[in-house]
């Protein structure tokens, strides 16, 4: 059944955050909604899956709090559910930098729409920073971009006293999935003496919703964290796959390896494996394509639920 996918987030002051977590529970599972949504003090952040009228209401419920109207909400269709369970989780963060003292309402960098975004990063005095973590760059990027090879969002500090030390007078542009990294990462860089910083409004996925492939600077799929694994121009899905194990994004090459068994392991993460893990998820392969033969749907172990390194987190 075709279902409807919602990413949103706004940063905003909610001491009670907390009480918010059983009644959006509550209403989400009679929702029949699916997903991840955080809670925090600084905000609220959603990636969420199910029926568009269900999605419809939880959303009004959530915008009727005038901190959170007007959403800037972006959806999608899929013809597969995209998340297993609802998830509501209070975090001290709703992006997880590791300072919840930095908040992009005391200040952050200057949003560029996807159309003036070619002309940005082709400035050579620019340095064009992909905020994502190592196995999101893997599939993709924009080019020209650095990586700075974290594999968490919590190393973004880090990264930027080994790229800067002192210096700032640099003209920094970043992007992320959706804008919420770059939006924490530019507040940051701008309360930390930064001047000049920029970050692509929407984030990848608004760049590749509205410009054409002709014109496009993107290259490769982006990752997207639920079963799509990742989409291309038009947000159509893309084609890379992951290992189950280590949730890394397998290249065509990784098939041809004996170290590679569906389900099971890859390459990576194979000699890593516990010859009792091993054995569970080939149990698991086993029962899946049972309930796929008798076509009844599989409820056992979950997919596990962190990317590399990467707690929950939505955009």
């Amino acid at each position: 059944m075709e279902q409807k996918v919602v990413t949103f987030y706004r940063f905003a002051d909610f001491p009670e955050h907390e009480t918010w977590k059983p009644k959006l529970k509550k209403l989400g599972e009679n929702e029949k909604i699916s997903g991840t949504l955080i809670l925090a003090k600084e905000g609220i952040n959603a990636t969420l899956s199910g029926p568009a009228e269900g999605l419809d209401r939880f959303i009004r419920f959530i915008s009727d709090d005038s901190r959170f109207a007007d959403l800037p909400i972006r959806s999608m269709t899929t013809p597969r559910p995209t998340f297993y369970r609802l998830r509501v989780l209070v975090r001290p963060e709703i992006v997880t930098l590791g300072d919840p003292s930095i908040l992009p309402s005391n200040g952050s960098g200057k949003y560029i729409e996807p159309e003036d975004w070619n002309e940005l990063i082709s400035d050579p005095d620019v340095e064009v920073i992909d905020v994502r973590n190592d196995y999101e760059v893997e599939i993709g990027t924009f080019e020209g971009s650095i990586n700075p090879t974290t594999q968490t969002f919590g190393q973004w500090a880090e990264f930027v006293d080994q790229r800067w030390g002192e210096e700032r007078k640099k003209k920094v542009a970043m992007f992320c999935t959706g804008g919420i990294r770059c939006e924490k990462a530019s507040a940051h860089l701008v309360q930390n003496g930064f001047e000049e910083v920029f970050h692509l409004r929407g984030g990848i996925l608004n760049y590749l919703e509205k410009v054409a492939p002709e014109q496009s600077k993107w290259k490769g799929e982006c990752f997207v964290f639920d079963h799509r694994v990742s989409v291309i121009h038009g947000l159509l899905d893309g084609k890379t796959k992951l290992c189950f194990s280590c949730r890394w994004p397998l290249a065509d090459e990784d098939f041809q390896s004996p170290l590679f068994e569906e389900g099971v392991s890859c390459p990576r993460c194979a000699s890593k494996l516990t010859t009792a893990r091993k054995e569970s998820l080939r149990e698991r392969q086993k029962q899946m394509a049972l309930a796929r033969k008798r076509r009844t749907k599989h409820i056992g172990k979950e997919m596990p639920r962190q990317s590399p390194g990467h707690g929950p987190s939505c955009t």
